[in-house]
């Protein structure tokens, strides 16, 4: 607070006009005085000198504020010309659409998410002339309906009353999407079609069928009479398989449904078809279950239809090839026909079963899920204790570096000297860089703790992590003045590239936090015939036998007399967490005085060419996707231009697609099948880049694919894992990206 009072006081007080050595000597004054008022025991002035300083402190505070809404008064300004832009555009778009709309054939109209008519063309209606004179803006469609359902140009068949028909349009306004024919009078016909759109609207379109459903009827009744077409319209209405015979045992009449289940032996299915040919059909095909009356094959079911009559009602169910149950009712009928009915009971079978398999596991899965709660309680607790620990220790730890970034970033508005704020601005970024560090380990802990870390088993190569680390780790090792060294090593080993990487990182941070001089070396060395040591040794401290298993629990750090390093203590933890989920032997070996190394052993891997840790193709020569046809499917507008970019500077032809749709419609028109698909999961509509893979294949054919997704989940890499497709990880990783690709492609 002195502070800005001095500055309010130098700001009242001093003359500019006076010299540097006058205004140095009335500052020195002032501040004499305010001293001595404040080394002062308070007195009945001291409420007249807090409004002194107060008046000080508003003064400031009235210029800053005042500046402050100018610039709001300039941004309102620009706003309001922007919306006036937007609104020109509105108008412009309007007019635009209503042109559109006058140049349709078929009648429009488009209803809003709360049901209300937004706006419709001069066709809409015009075959009901009385309906067309009441629509208006904002009319409710329940009332649209009522008024269409009393026009006297609607033709109701003589079964339905004009108060009937809303009831059932009003059913078909549930869907999503229908289409269905409206009889006028004067034997005219009106189509209707109705569309939701993505924000919950309704389109409405009427188009003009008279002429279509004249024609249509003509050659339906050239073709059957009225009854036939009554019992084709019953039983194609039916949910089961049904087929007809006469008194003779030929077959008058059957449904959709069934040729359906016959599936390829339907076209062989004729009218006035003998009994016993058409069980042939089906016997070809299909068994019967073991509840079958008979018992000699099909036999029994021969004798039954060739009684005549007085034939009792059977049942009985038969299994198709594919594994399908249908149950079987066959019924006499009064002019000694019969009927046969198939009814689907596939997956009330399936629920049967499943549902006895259950109860008979159920005792044993209560058993095993009672001690897994056991377990899960105690590391709960165990988990929480540790988490009250992390939250009280990081709370410190991170207010300290905000603290200390506050502090710099205030201090650069009083620098005056550009190397002192470059200096500052790094102190600021450090203190962030701390930040983020401990927020990376509580994430990290926060995951291997609770056992949701999601881990990418694939072949890595040791030598792209030495490289990367080595760049990484160097500068804070040659600001201590340690020597770090890497050895080269053409390791192929089989773990988590990431939670690999962040192992070895922090046990190499840990070295050069804990060494105060000498040397770092970082290498790998043969285990057996099938294992890798990593190895990191440091000439430290080194740890006494008694600290050796504490360092690797939660906030363990060595004590101040050993090492002046701070931090966390977190990052030891998290190695341990982490080669303990991913199955690597950790181990330490430390003398007191002499320094310490840790070593990570890992399974080695067994492939020449590991997907990781090759370098990028060299670019500037010929390219591995020269010439090659690629499709990416990415709904992130940038992303999909930087990857459609970055294979084109590698020389691939590129198409993009922002969804499943417009992918499968750009196949559609340009009859190319890509040499490799890039999806992205998450496509942002009903379709998923997996879903969008199968339909392309069974389209298609198999086509090479990869996916990219920011979803790290073990169902998203099963399910990857099912397809055969590669899945990467957003960020994506240009060098594995064009790797990928190549290995795709490299068949084509």
């Amino acid at each position: 607070m002195m502070g800005r009072v001095m500055d309010a006081l130098g700001t009242s007080f001093l003359n500019p006009a006076d010299s540097t050595e006058r205004q140095r000597d009335k500052l020195v004054e002032i501040c004499s005085a305010l001293m001595r008022r404040v080394q002062q025991a308070p007195d009945e002035n001291a409420t007249a000198y807090v409004q002194f300083e107060r008046a000080a402190l508003l003064e400031a505070q009235v210029r800053t504020r005042t500046a402050d809404l100018e610039r709001a008064l300039d941004l309102l300004n620009d706003s309001n010309a922007q919306l006036a832009e937007a609104n020109r555009e509105i108008e412009t778009a309007r007019s635009n659409l209503d042109e559109a709309l006058e140049s349709m054939d078929d009648g429009f109209a488009l209803f809003d998410q709360d049901e209300r008519l937004l706006l419709f063309n001069s066709r809409f209606c015009r075959a009901l002339p009385d309906v067309k004179s009441a629509l208006h803006h904002d009319m409710a469609f329940g009332h649209f309906v009522e008024l269409v359902s009393q026009s006297r140009f609607l033709d109701l068949p003589e079964t339905m009353k004009p108060r009937d028909w809303p009831h059932q349009r009003l059913r078909r306004h549930q869907n999503q999407r229908v289409v269905f024919n409206v009889a006028l009078e004067n034997d005219r016909w009106m189509q209707v079609g109705e569309h939701r759109t993505e924000q919950g609207g309704t389109v409405v379109l009427q188009t003009d069928v008279t002429d279509i459903m004249r024609d249509q009827r003509h050659e339906r009744e050239g073709l059957v009479d009225s009854q036939a077409r009554m019992l084709r319209a019953t039983l194609d209405h039916l949910q089961q398989g049904v087929c007809i015979f006469d008194d003779r045992g030929r077959l008058v009449g059957w449904n959709h449904k069934l040729e359906r289940m016959m599936q390829d032996s339907a076209p062989r299915v004729r009218v006035r078809m003998d009994f016993d040919r058409l069980l042939d059909l089906f016997y070809d095909r299909m068994e019967f279950g073991p509840d079958h009356p008979g018992t000699s094959g099909n036999q029994w079911l021969r004798s039954w239809a060739a009684q005549g009559r007085n034939r009792q009602p059977i049942t009985f169910e038969l299994t198709d090839e594919n594994g399908l149950i249908y149950s079987v009712f066959a019924q006499e009928m009064p002019d000694h026909g019969f009927v046969i009915s198939l009814t689907d009971v596939t997956i009330q079978h399936r629920a049967a079963k499943e549902l006895r398999d259950i109860n008979r596991t159920l005792e044993q899965r209560v058993a095993n899920r009672t001690k897994e709660l056991g377990t899960a309680l105690a590391e709960a607790e165990r988990a929480n204790e540790t988490k009250s620990r992390f939250v009280a220790a990081a709370s410190h730890d991170l207010l300290q570096p905000l603290s200390a970034a506050k502090l710099f970033a205030e201090s650069l508005l009083d620098e005056g000297n550009e190397t002192e704020a470059r200096a500052t601005s790094h102190k600021v970024i450090s203190a962030l860089t701390s930040v983020e560090e401990i927020i990376e380990a509580l994430l990290d802990i926060s995951k291997l703790d609770i056992g949701q870390a999601t881990f990418n088993i694939q072949n890595v190569a040791l030598r792209d992590v030495f490289a990367s680390l080595a760049l990484e780790l160097s500068p804070a090792a040659q600001a201590k003045g340690l020597r770090l060294s890497f050895v080269d090593t053409s390791a192929h080993v089989v773990s988590d590239p990431v939670f690999l990487r962040r192992i070895v990182q922090n046990l190499v941070s840990n070295a050069v936090r804990y060494t105060d001089r000498g040397a770092i070396l970082v290498g790998a060395r043969r285990d057996g015939s099938d294992g890798i040591r990593i190895e990191v040794h440091d000439t430290g401290p080194g740890i006494a036998p008694d600290d050796q298993q504490k360092i690797f629990k939660e906030f363990a750090r060595l004590s101040p007399s050993q090492s002046g390093a701070t931090g966390l203590g977190l990052g030891l933890a998290i190695v341990d967490r982490a080669c303990r989920s991913l199955g690597h032997p950790l181990s330490l070996r430390s003398t007191v005085g002499r320094g310490s190394c840790f070593s990570v052993g890992v399974e080695r891997s067994q492939v020449a060419e590991p997907v990781l840790g090759q370098p990028a193709p060299d670019l500037h020569g010929q390219s591995p996707l020269a010439g090659k046809f690629l499709m990416v499917v990415e709904n992130d507008a940038r992303l999909a231009r930087a990857v459609e970019m970055r294979l084109q500077s590698w020389g691939a032809h590129v198409i993009a697609a922002a969804s499943g749709a417009e992918a499968l419609d750009l196949l559609s028109e340009i009859e190319l099948i890509p040499d490799a698909l890039v999806l992205d999961f998450q496509l942002g509509d009903a379709m998923t880049g997996l879903e969008l893979y199968c339909l392309i294949k069974d389209r298609y054919g198999p086509v090479p694919g990869m996916v990219i997704s920011a979803n790290r989940s073990r169902e998203l890499g099963n399910a990857c894992d099912i397809l055969e497709l590669p899945l990467l990880s957003k960020p994506l990783d240009p060098a594995r990206l064009v790797r990928t690709l190549q290995a795709l492609t490299s068949g084509s």
